[in-house]
């Protein structure tokens, strides 16, 4: 926790030089989070199919000390659901099934209780069929190899929550039923599929899936943290995720995979349009999934994504198709925010509405803040050093104009502070903020920094 606080503390200054590449402005963003010691990140940038930034950070193994690189690989969770969205499309395109077929005609459990079920109501989780699943935390049997046909036992007798088409509900149990379509359809297990259809065909030469009781090179290890400490994720058998998240890769793989897609080289233009496009309900209101794909915006950028998580890893793959920009980042430890670094990482790439205007925002508000004029013998109280950690230590000084400023530790660059109220500053060129704490004596004591949801206090000295 050391390393996080220090880094907060530096990312003041490093996101403050408007002269900074791309790569040190991204680099400033993963090691506010990520250190070498402790479990990584891999991140990649890609503009136009090319990659534009990669970094690895980290450690695959704890207990080997074994550093994370480019080509670890790692478990991607429900980013799997576009593989298993895009299989059925192949076989749609072959003549093999129609999305708006039963689900009873593929799987004999389903002959009833999914008589109204379409592939396509799976396919963006309208089908009203229950989350529930052998992947649930309170599932003691992690540990335990289970056929397609056991994972579908176990939910088959759940009654709808909702008639299909009626509502959106994510379910990875309707994406056990479309890996098991899959099956039937091609009668070739969902692996064999993937590999010969997907990975073999477009050169993902290290993705595997499901089962990791078999070697396979460059594999990362996933951690929890408990108590402030790393501990070891428990195992999880991936024929648990089977078609709804047991797909292990690396970011360089998962370019090739975004690449594939939009180059048409696995469908056609007007399947992968479907796939990526949203869709709708009965009532014809629009939700934000297509077949394996969410949507959202960042800012005035629309967004098409997936994120994944299983014991021990996170993970996450973003397409900005209005600027054709694909981040994807892979972690093993399912303990920090991955979505929100992606996300930030996005923010440095997409325009900005209105880039000639500095703004300070916060969560409740967009306006402009101003800055009000503070007695210089209430700013000469805040001067001073602040203890963020023991000898790492903020200045906060008053120049000769009477603009007091925070200088970072190692850093020769001073960042002014605005006032807002009479002990609350804000930073111009960031999302970020100081409060100087006061006890009853009326005398400083230390400051609080908040950036982005983000808080740290120091100490004065």
């Amino acid at each position: 926790m050391n390393i996080f606080f220090i880094r907060f503390a530096f990312l003041f200054i490093t996101f403050f030089s408007f002269s900074q590449s791309y790569e040190s402005k991204i680099d400033s963003i993963i090691s506010l989070k990520y250190s070498t010691n402790e479990p990584g990140i891999t991140v990649l940038v890609a503009k136009d199919g090319k990659v534009i930034y990669q970094k690895a950070i980290g450690k695959s193994n704890l207990e080997l000390s074994i550093p994370i690189e480019l080509n670890s690989v790692f478990q991607i969770g429900s980013i799997t659901k576009q593989f298993t969205a895009v299989s059925i499309l192949m076989l749609a395109e072959k003549g093999k099934l129609n999305i708006e077929d039963k689900i009873g005609k593929y799987i004999p459990e389903y002959a009833e209780v999914g008589k109204d079920i379409s592939i396509h109501h799976l396919l963006n989780h309208t089908a009203g069929i229950k989350n529930k699943t052998l992947l649930s935390e309170r599932y003691n049997g992690s540990r335990m190899d289970k056929s397609p046909k056991e994972l579908i036992t176990y939910f088959k007798d759940e009654p709808l929550e909702f008639i299909p088409g009626e509502k959106f509900k994510y379910s990875n149990a309707g994406y056990i039923l479309l890996g098991q379509i899959i099956e039937k359809v091609s009668m070739q297990s969902y692996g064999e599929f993937i590999q010969e259809n997907i990975f073999d065909k477009i050169g993902m030469t290290s993705s595997y899936f499901g089962d990791i009781r078999h070697s396979i090179p460059n594999l990362t290890k996933g951690y929890i943290i408990e108590q402030n400490e790393f501990i070891n994720a428990d195992y999880m058998n991936l024929s648990l995720a089977y078609s709804a998240g047991a797909i292990l890769s690396t970011t360089e793989d998962l370019l090739k995979w975004q690449n594939a897609l939009l180059s048409n080289t696995l469908l056609k233009e007007s399947s992968i349009k479907q796939a990526m496009t949203p869709t709708l309900l009965n009532s014809g209101k629009r939700i934000p999934y297509g077949y394996g794909f969410r949507f959202s915006k960042l800012g005035n950028s629309p967004v098409i994504a997936h994120t994944g998580s299983t014991k021990g890893f996170t993970s996450i793959a973003l397409f900005l198709p209005q600027e054709n920009i694909y981040i994807t980042a892979l972690t093993n430890c399912n303990c920090k925010n991955v979505n929100n670094i992606v996300k930030q990482v996005a923010e440095l790439l997409v325009p900005k509405p209105d880039s000639n205007k500095v703004t300070a925002v916060t969560k409740t508000s967009k306006k402009e803040k101003k800055a009000i004029a503070v007695p210089v013998e209430i700013l000469n109280r805040y001067t001073g050093t602040y203890e963020v950690n023991p000898n790492v230590n903020l200045k906060i000084g008053l120049d000769n104009a009477n603009q007091l400023y925070l200088l970072a530790p190692g850093q020769t660059k001073r960042v002014e502070l605005f006032a807002e109220t009479q002990n609350l500053f804000f930073i111009k060129i960031v999302n970020a903020e100081i409060t100087f704490n006061i006890n009853e004596m009326n005398k400083v004591i230390s400051l609080t920094m908040n950036q982005s949801g983000r808080k740290i206090i120091a100490k004065k000295n």
